[in-house]
């Protein structure tokens, strides 16, 4: 018999990954591109600076990135103009060897498997960058930075995805590797698996460096 209050055993039906630092490192993409023009601008930024910006939308992440500096509107969608041209001549070069370990594994086993898959990323480039890894026909349903108006950590983009795999959010799992993300995972009750640095994954469920040498049984396992 379970415990008194004990959580009841979930069986996991479907995944739902973010894409940047989870799929392939665009993360750093996007910190090369903030730094480049930060430097053009004489403004000051940092890697530690850029963690602040994982998850948000463009907007929001401008909106850190200036750090209460005022700007006209017409300003900003210059700043971010030139933000995503840098991050598109980022993406020059990338291709299927840039997914970061396992991921490529798992989402090919799950694809034969027929277990659902979802993406859900705040970036508007999400459909560009998966295609040019190759992996955008593996998922079912897929929402990037213009699928929802309120992004993470709000929950709205997971429980679009989780509504598009027709699945209950305790049934997928979600794959993240940014504070903002995993809170809005736990925050539309689905569980959760963190990649990347504990310190920065917050209420993740679990926590794995990278998704080498995990299984799909095993993230379906989640659950229990």
């Amino acid at each position: 018999m379970p415990e008194p209050g004990a959580r009841a055993p979930v069986k996991i039906e479907g995944l739902i990954f973010d894409m940047d630092g989870v799929v392939a490192d665009t993360v750093e993409l996007h910190y090369r591109s903030w730094q480049r023009l930060a430097d053009e601008e004489g403004h000051p930024f940092s890697r530690e600076a850029n963690e602040a910006l994982l998850g948000r939308t463009r907007e929001e992440a401008l909106e850190v990135w200036l750090g209460g500096k005022p700007a006209a509107p017409e300003q900003r969608e210059a700043l971010l103009r030139r933000k995503n041209g840098y991050f598109l001549e980022g993406l020059e070069g990338l291709g299927p060897a840039d997914l970061l370990p396992g991921v490529g594994e798992v989402l090919r086993e799950a694809h034969a498997r027929r277990v659902p898959l979802g993406l859900a990323s705040s970036s508007r480039n999400a459909r560009q960058v998966c295609e040019r890894l190759g992996v955008l026909h593996l998922f079912t349903a897929f929402a990037d930075g213009g699928s929802v108006v309120n992004a993470k950590p709000a929950p709205d983009v997971f429980l679009w995805v989780a509504g598009r795999l027709g699945l209950h959010p305790a049934r997928c799992l979600v794959l993240e590797d940014s504070g903002a993300g995993v809170r809005a995972a736990r925050a539309g009750g689905f569980r959760v698996l963190g990649l990347g640095e504990a310190g920065r994954l917050g209420d993740a469920h679990f926590v794995r460096s990278s998704l080498a040498g995990v299984t799909l049984d095993e993230l379906l396992d989640a659950g229990k």
